[in-house]
């Protein structure tokens, strides 16, 4: 992982008064707005890979958003997306995976085969996992949950050398991370339940990404 830099100057975020930038003019940037956990993806592999200085960050009002970004930069009119190279690129499970293999800076995805797969296991199982937590918030969430924080746990115990999913950190921790804190909050100061109750492996992963977390992005 790439030496963590200065605490990036947030910029404000543009809004529908905001002039158009100077689009495709070979500046790399990535789209993003500070709040939304799918764009916190892609800014949180931004950082780790030290790249700060290499692709610029362009915050969007997305509750205010200057009509120019879907007419001349993303017709989807979310984020994250990511202009580089003249084209425009959106998903942020894509987007972790291309920055990470374009770009310089420590790679966040293992060689090791056996890891690839699993990680790759991992990703793919993301957008299960979160959209199976949201609408137990209506019903019995600790109960209705219990699978699915389970996995994580026994997923954390696949490897034995870090206390990551690939035992270090990489895309598959950035994949679930910005959720996970949302999750953990909710159920913390709404529900009065810890997801890391009897899940030790969780309750570590929790505690050593937040350090990481830190240093390279403050959500």
């Amino acid at each position: 992982m790439a030496t963590p830099s200065v605490l990036e100057v947030r910029p404000p975020a543009l809004t529908s008064i905001s002039e158009p930038l100077p689009f495709f003019d070979g500046t790399t940037r990535l789209y993003i707005c500070y709040l939304c956990p799918f764009a916190q993806r892609a800014w949180i592999t931004r950082n780790c890979k030290g790249l700060q200085d290499k692709i610029e960050l362009v915050p969007i009002d997305l509750k205010n958003r200057p009509a120019w970004y879907k007419e001349k930069v993303y017709p989807t009119n979310k984020v994250p997306s990511l202009e580089h190279n003249s084209k425009v690129l959106g998903e942020s499970l894509d987007l972790i995976r291309y920055i990470d293999a374009n770009f310089e800076g420590a790679p966040l995805f293992p060689t090791d085969p056996a890891k690839r797969e699993f990680g790759e296991q991992l990703i793919s199982h993301v957008d299960t996992f979160t959209s199976g937590i949201y609408p137990t918030f209506k019903g019995d969430p600790i109960q209705q949950t219990s699978a699915a924080f389970d996995y994580l746990e026994n997923a954390l115990g696949k490897f034995d050398d870090g206390p990551f999913f690939l035992g270090q950190f990489s895309l598959a921790d950035i994949a679930y991370v910005s959720f996970l804190e949302r999750f953990q909050i909710v159920f913390s100061e709404i529900f009065k339940h810890d997801i890391t109750a009897g899940r030790p492996k969780l309750a570590t992963w929790i505690q050593v990404r937040s350090s990481v977390q830190s240093k390279n992005i403050v959500i």
